[in-house]
């Protein structure tokens, strides 16, 4: 029961900011909105508004927001087929941007109140190597082995792959020396004994949220690039079922975990509804480009069939990842 909420705690959030995005920036540019719907299939609550009708569906693997005039020619004043090339692209763009603005949310959050371990050694810990070093708190570590230490994250893979004598450069009152530490093993790995002092400054906290949005957006990137050369990746990609393990994995760790993991789906979200393919926000950018190149709008018939096309094709391949999912988990 409790990975189902964190299921419906993560997806609800991200499809919630991706359709909000949407259904924002319809607004602000004079669009009528019929419907903002969470989750797909039978509705199970449904609030009239003015002009707008909210609504959740039973599954909660999707939502839509329905415009006046996006699929189908309309002459209503406030349809979205009558406003400019430039604020349809803002409203279709503004989903996969609000992805990528609750996932800076989410690592701002993170690394505001768990912080940040840095450089700077903040305790030295009794009976380890550190101990009996040159190395004192506060001291910032530069370099080990010659190579650069720009995170904490870098010092504990040198020293836990370590075999031998450690060469660490630190600087400790703007001056740059060398200690020598013999690291031990334990736990099947190496260790110095220290721990890293913890940043949680508000300005810190934001750039390492972009520094983790970058981060994982490249990664995402090289990924996609790998499968776009045909390699074996295949399993590694999941869907709705493989998510809902991965949150259960993330669950078991602690809610903090469960927020990293909703950052990183989040990103990985916005990016993919960016691709340049029909029924995605991203083949819906590349018709609005191609009206502005020619210089008058494509038949919405065409492009409208162009997209159910592609919407027939990914549901398709949602059933198949879901196959797969439960074959995987051994559940099919």
């Amino acid at each position: 029961m409790t990975t189902f909420l964190y299921f419906i705690l993560v997806f609800g959030s991200i499809i919630f900011f991706h359709e909000f995005g949407h259904f924002i920036t319809a607004k602000l540019s004079g669009v009528l909105v019929h419907e903002f719907s969470l989750g797909m299939g039978p509705k199970i609550l449904k609030h009239k508004g003015k002009e707008t009708t909210y609504s959740i569906g039973i599954f909660p693997i999707g939502g839509y927001v329905k415009m006046e005039g996006e699929d189908e020619e309309s002459e209503h004043k406030k349809s979205f087929s009558s406003k400019s090339p430039f604020k349809r692209f803002m409203i279709i763009f503004a989903g996969p941007l609000m992805n990528f603005v609750l996932a800076l949310l989410i690592f701002f959050l993170l690394f505001i109140f768990i912080g940040s371990p840095t450089t700077t050694v903040k305790e030295i810990l009794p009976g380890l190597p550190a101990e009996t070093s040159n190395l004192k708190e506060g001291d910032r570590i530069i370099k080990i082995n010659d190579e650069y230490t720009d995170e904490w994250g870098d010092i504990v893979e040198i020293v836990s792959n370590s075999t031998g004598t450690l060469s660490l450069i630190v600087e400790r009152n703007d001056e740059e020396f060398m200690v020598k530490i013999n690291p031990v093993i334990e736990e099947g790995r190496s260790v110095i004994g220290i721990a890293p002092l913890i940043e949680r400054s508000f300005i810190y906290s934001i750039g390492m949220a972009f520094d983790r949005l970058w981060f994982v957006s490249t990664n995402i990137f090289t990924f996609l690039g790998d499968l776009m050369k045909g390699n074996q990746l295949e399993g590694e990609v999941v869907g709705p079922i493989g998510i809902i393990s991965m949150v259960n994995e993330a669950s078991k760790y602690s809610f903090l975990s469960v927020l990293s993991l909703a950052a990183v789906i989040s990103i990985n979200l916005g990016i993919v509804n960016l691709l340049p393919l029909p029924a995605l926000d991203g083949g819906r950018l590349v018709f609005i480009l191609i009206e502005i190149l020619k210089g008058s709008p494509i038949d919405p018939k065409k492009e409208g069939f162009v997209h159910f096309a592609g919407f027939v094709i990914l549901m398709a391949f949602m059933a198949y990842m879901v196959i797969k999912d439960l074959g995987r988990l051994q559940l099919f």
